[in-house]
């Protein structure tokens, strides 16, 4: 595989997978249990949806570890202590699919504890918990960090500083904005741009979200605020929503977009400067290679 850094310098635009989540629950993952568990538990299941990515067209997937943290694994049945050990498969998992095919991000995703002074999580906590997970998912191999669906702007800082203090390989944040185009904790996209990106980032955008509309009101004001700052650093923008709105049907959630209709949304994703395509909750396979498909007819890859 070419550098990550000279790919996207060069101004190609990067297939990253779907959801992981909605995916292993489809596949038979029991409602609360850990997705992490399932590296150990049913690793083949893991590695059935890296390479259904891969085949689909994915250029980058995520490590099944976005709860990977000590205190997410503690919130999720008393699982810290085997932080180490649930990174690390996760990990081998990923390169096992992806050999020459991909690159592998590491997925670090919330603590699911609030930040001070709304709740008890210290920032020096905060940094101390995802050191430790990147320092194991370096060790591991992987070739990217990819921090996701972040709310708090303090804690997506706090992510960037530890991952930053355990590893020199790029690193993407990507956050999680609601319909009226900020998080659930009240961040703009222009705020997030002002206090992340001059952290160091190699990739800033959103994912999962309020719907796929919300996205483009995203990508618009991260590339004026990015704009604003300047600097030397290529701004490479990331676009990864659900596959549309939750939906309550005969007892089941589904998601309201197939992979068509969010396909369609790419071209005005990337004409907003969106150069990391992917999708979240309620996509599948399916829908990465409509992405992927559309991208390669329309000359964009």
């Amino acid at each position: 595989m070419q550098d990550l850094g000279t790919y996207l310098e060069a101004g190609h635009l990067l297939i990253a997978d779907g959801a992981t989540g909605t995916m292993l629950q489809s596949m038979g993952l029991p409602a609360g249990i850990a997705l992490e568990l399932w590296n150990v538990d049913n690793p083949n299941a893991v590695r059935t949806l890296h390479r259904a990515y891969l085949d689909a067209g994915s250029q980058v997937i995520l490590t099944n570890t976005f709860g990977g943290n000590r205190i997410k694994l503690d919130r999720g049945g008393g699982l810290g202590d085997r932080v180490h050990e649930l990174n690390r498969v996760a990990v081998a998992l990923a390169k096992e699919e992806a050999t020459g095919r991909a690159y592998v991000a590491a997925d670090i995703g919330p603590t699911g504890e609030l930040m001070a002074p709304l709740g008890s999580l210290e920032h020096s906590r905060a940094v101390e918990v995802y050191a430790e997970q990147v320092q194991v998912v370096d060790e591991a191999g992987v070739d990217l960090v990819w921090i996701e669906t972040m709310s708090d702007l303090d804690e997506a800082a706090a992510a960037i500083e530890g991952a930053g203090k355990a590893t020199d390989l790029p690193i993407f944040c990507s956050l999680s904005f609601g319909r009226a185009g900020k998080t659930m904790m009240g961040v703009s996209p222009r705020l997030a741009v002002q206090v992340l990106w001059p952290l160091g980032l190699t990739a800033i955008g959103g994912n999962c979200g309020e719907g796929v509309e919300v996205m483009t009101l995203v990508l618009s004001e991260m590339r004026t605020a990015l704009a604003e700052l300047g600097g030397t650093r290529r701004p490479v923008l990331i676009a990864k929503p659900n596959a549309g709105l939750p939906q309550l049907r005969d007892g089941v959630t589904v998601f309201d977009l197939g992979p068509e209709d969010l396909a369609a949304q790419v071209p005005g994703f990337v004409e907003l400067g969106a150069q990391v395509l992917g999708a979240c909750c309620g996509s599948s396979p399916g829908h990465i290679a409509a992405i992927a498909s559309l991208c390669r007819e329309r000359l964009l890859l």
